[in-house]
């Protein structure tokens, strides 16, 4: 294992964590606007919004399509979640969807933290002359406003979201952009993620050192026929690897 001349990161569920139990998050802003309404009125619709946004997101191109545009995905998500609600012949609540989108984007937002240990590494992996840059899909504002709320800017030699380069991963321009903004080639350099296809796969196809983000520390699916260079369950673990 040779040390690098770089290593690119992901931002989110990755340097911030994701939510432990993500689908806890729509049950919470639920019960918030849906204070006045009983138990099971309140578990029905959480769960048809939880099956919904699964369904979503789940697709691929759809993912893709909608990725810049997250606060107007989940108006979708939850006016196709009332939907459905209707189809079935269950009674969808009074609340205007719009508000239960757009408190679940706030909610999230309020919600995003920061990996207790990311700044100390990233600082002792700069001190060790290694060159850092930061890969993240997603819009513009959003992105860059967590960037700046953990005072990220200043660790990194390259910052690169996707709506500003106009490709995002596992598209290879995105790493090819972020290695030539380093200077360095794809052999010199890692990657380190918590997506199996787009920090792993991705990145390996192109010669990079790949380095899975364990961060719920269950392990690789059995089925699983991708297999990471390095895996990790928490960031300090890379100093143990880098002289």
């Amino acid at each position: 294992m040779r040390k690098p001349c770089a290593i690119l990161f992901d931002l989110d569920d990755t340097i911030l964590p994701g939510f432990p139990r993500p689908d806890m998050a729509w049950r919470e802003v639920v019960e918030e606007i849906l204070a006045n309404e009983d138990e099971t009125t309140i578990a029905r619709v959480a769960d048809a919004l939880r099956a919904h946004s699964r369904a979503f997101w789940a697709d691929p191109a759809r993912h893709k399509a909608w990725r810049l545009r997250m606060g107007q995905a989940r108006r979708t998500i939850v006016a196709g979640a009332f939907a459905d609600m209707a189809r079935t012949g269950q009674q969808p609540p009074a609340a205007d969807p719009d508000t239960i989108a757009d408190r679940f984007s706030a909610y999230c937002d309020e919600q995003i933290s920061i990996q207790h240990d990311a700044h100390r590494v990233l600082d002792e992996l700069r001190r060790r002359g290694i060159r850092l840059a930061l890969v993240t899909n997603g819009a513009t504002q959003p992105q860059r406003a967590k960037i700046e709320r953990f005072a990220l800017v200043h660790r990194f030699d390259h910052i690169q979201i996707e709506q500003d380069v106009g490709f995002g991963k596992p598209d290879e321009r995105a790493y090819e952009h972020a290695l030539a903004a380093l200077g360095v080639a794809a052999e010199q350099a890692w990657m380190v993620g918590d997506n199996l296809e787009w920090e792993v796969a991705a990145p390996q196809r192109l010669g990079m050192f790949a380095v899975w983000f364990d961060h719920r520390a269950r392990g690789l699916p059995p089925d699983s026929e991708i297999k990471p260079d390095l895996i990790i369950t928490g960031l300090s673990d890379l100093l143990q690897h880098i002289p």
